[in-house]
């Protein structure tokens, strides 16, 4: 299984294949529309993340050790971004996840790309995930 920083390295030459932002913006679009559907049991108030302006559905369940996470939204934007968080977070340990640096962020570019109330949302989205990941951890 990939850690979490191999994952990272990954996303970072994903990201270098493109030349503009539009490209990567189309990219993320993409990985939003391939994100597996969230079962709909999930698409509760409680599992809607705060300090998102969008209505982002983020599960979390423990498998053998690691964190699976589903989720979907509304914004197809947005659920780019979760599903790029996925690809990293999802089947990794708790402890790792709970403790990860996720530099990619910066090195990609994206937070200076997204709108305050976006950024806001993914660094909503992380927290979420790393708060999971602590309550999860066995």
């Amino acid at each position: 299984m990939q850690t979490i920083e191999e994952i990272q390295e990954e996303i970072l030459e994903d990201f270098d294949m493109f030349e503009d932002w539009i490209q990567k913006y189309e990219y993320l679009i993409d990985l939003g529309k391939d994100l597996p559907a969230i079962d709909e049991k999930y698409k509760i108030e409680e599992n809607l993340i705060k300090g998102c302006q969008s209505r982002v559905w983020l599960h979390a369940e423990e498998n053998s050790g690691n964190i699976i996470f589903s989720a979907d939204s509304d914004a197809i934007m947005t659920k780019g971004i979760v599903a790029l968080l996925i690809r990293l977070l999802s089947g990794q340990s708790a402890n790792d996840i709970a403790h990860a640096d996720l530099d990619f962020i910066n090195k990609i570019g994206l937070k200076e790309q997204l709108s305050a109330t976006r950024a806001n949302g993914l660094l909503s989205m992380i927290k979420q995930m790393k708060l999971y990941a602590i309550a999860l951890d066995k």
